[in-house]
């Protein structure tokens, strides 16, 4: 058997001996020499089906080479190798010929989006649409300064929606590419976006909003060319839409502009953003959205001028009712914007945001009990603010066993003091100035706190803490049961070695 027979699949069979004359698998010699010519004959049309399927005629029957049935022979083991090889050199040659093709349409194509015909121009838009769809002419759309600001300048001028779709489906494409937002950017793309944002179209709206966010995310320069265009005004505007995954498009954009910009939070505040804001945590469940907008609200809430709109809308109770949530993401942003938020909940209108506040309030107690300590900071500085010079917050703190999780917080916390401060503090208001406060002192007794809290008392503890433990153990000196207890765990010799600390609680303990 030859090397060539070897490779496409012939079978020879060996020379019988006599007496038969017949082989092993019962053919005669001539019966073998006929099929091996056979084979010959057929092997460039077993070729041809293996690489170029496509050049055979249809029903054109192919004799195969294999001795046992579902074997492959070697020329059907290299058909894949061989359609993939074809594939990328065909590939290749369109790439080129794309290239090419778009190279020399291109400056037609920017007189006819400058003609003073508004069809041509809508014609010549769909044209450098359908280019921009492929790679290669993409490449070569974006390397033309010339025909970026062309689209520009259409989408300047025109007000025919097919125009205005094509020329944004073409932005959105070149967007995808750092050299593609460059040419948009310096072409003086972005307020022409901005202004696709009062399309009532859709597609056109997507477009717009999809490749500002690219711009946002990936070319420096674009935050503010955003601001000065007035793209904050028309986001806030589009949360009116109802499209739950173009609205987290629109509610990120909004958190990159107003991160660390102070200019970019009053204008989201002037356009009535805390509102909208509020209402979409309200009326949705799609998490993503739910995540982008509380990230909004997290840095809105930094902003004294727009916390008391925050908790004027109801932006307490909206987040609230995602504490619960199985997004980790979402619970952990909805309690950094509510800790943020909670110092103003107590100071804005002396009805509306103090209620709907009890499931709240139950839900953080029940958060104390959390292994992640970042929950647990969130929850304690929470109950704190929450529970300042507020009387109906104290009560229900209290009936939903506010005490004893607060101690046991404390004692779980160790030395870390930015759980262990607020925990006092809540404490502090909790068992005092309200209808059940003498309960809560001799609660804090009963859940044995008081032997922590008299640790708190020595180094390393600073004096904020030590200042918040002072204040909590002159109210649990108020319940006559404390006395003795407080007495046997050494609180008066720490008391006696500070003035300051004698003149706030030691004659109330004597």
């Amino acid at each position: 058997m030859d090397e060539q027979q070897a490779m496409f699949g012939e079978v020879q069979y060996p020379q019988q001996v006599p007496p038969s004359n017949r082989a092993a698998g019962g053919y005669t010699q001539e019966q073998v020499d006929e099929m091996n010519q056979q084979l010959n004959h057929s092997r460039p049309q077993r070729v041809r089906s293996a690489m170029f399927p496509e050049t055979l005629d249809e029903g054109m029957q192919i004799p195969q080479a294999a001795i046992h049935p579902g074997a492959e022979t070697a020329v059907q083991r290299l058909s894949e190798p061989s359609q993939m090889l074809k594939s990328a050199v065909v590939n290749l040659i369109n790439y080129q010929d794309d290239t090419d093709l778009a190279t020399k349409a291109i400056p037609e194509l920017i007189k006819l989006l400058q003609d003073e015909d508004q069809v041509v121009i809508s014609q010549a838009a769909m044209m450098v649409h359908q280019l921009s769809k492929k790679e290669a002419s993409r490449h070569a759309i974006m390397n033309s300064p010339q025909m970026v600001a062309a689209l520009v300048r259409a989408v300047t001028n025109s007000h025919d929606v097919e125009t205005l779709r094509s020329v944004g489906g073409t932005l959105h494409n070149l967007s995808h590419h750092r050299q593609g937002l460059l040419a948009i950017f310096k072409s003086g793309g972005i307020p022409a976006l901005v202004k696709l944002l009062g399309s009532p179209v859709e597609s056109v709206l997507f477009y717009a909003i999809t490749t500002l966010h690219n711009l946002l995310l990936h070319q420096e320069g674009s935050k503010q060319a955003i601001r000065i265009a007035g793209g904050l005004q028309k986001m806030v505007a589009l949360l009116q839409r109802n499209n739950v995954k173009f609205l987290a498009i629109v509610t990120d954009c909004l958190q990159i502009l107003a991160y660390g910009n102070q200019e970019s939070k009053l204008i989201i505040l002037a356009s009535g953003g805390p509102g909208e804001l509020v209402r979409v945590m309200r009326a949705y469940t799609y998490e993503k959205l739910l995540w982008t907008t509380s990230r909004v609200l997290k840095v809105l809430s930094v902003c004294q001028s727009n916390k008391p709109a925050i908790v004027e809308a109801g932006g307490m109770q909206a987040l609230a009712a995602h504490l619960d949530h199985q997004s980790g993401r979402l619970v952990q942003n909805c309690l950094w914007t509510l800790r943020n938020l909670s110092d103003s909940a107590n100071k804005v209108g002396p009805q509306g945001p103090q209620e709907g506040l009890d499931g709240l309030l139950h839900m953080l107690v029940q958060l104390l009990g959390q292994s992640d300590m970042n929950i647990v900071t969130c929850a304690t500085g929470i109950l704190s603010n929450l529970t300042c010079n507020n009387q109906r917050n104290k009560i229900i703190t209290c009936q939903a066993g506010g005490i004893e999780a607060l101690v046991r917080t404390i004692l779980q916390a160790g030395d870390r003091e930015d759980i262990t401060e607020p925990a006092v503090c809540a404490l502090r208001h909790l068992t005092s100035r309200h209808p059940e406060a003498e309960v809560a002192q001799n609660a804090v007794r009963l859940h044995y706190g008081l032997p922590v809290l008299v640790k708190l008392l020595h180094p390393p503890s600073r004096w904020p803490l030590i200042k918040a433990v002072v204040g909590l153990i002159r109210n649990l000196a108020l319940c006559p049961a404390n006395h003795a207890p407080l007495r046997e765990h050494g609180a008066l010799p720490r008391y006696l070695s500070n003035n300051t600390l004698l003149k706030q609680i030691y004659y109330p303990v004597v």
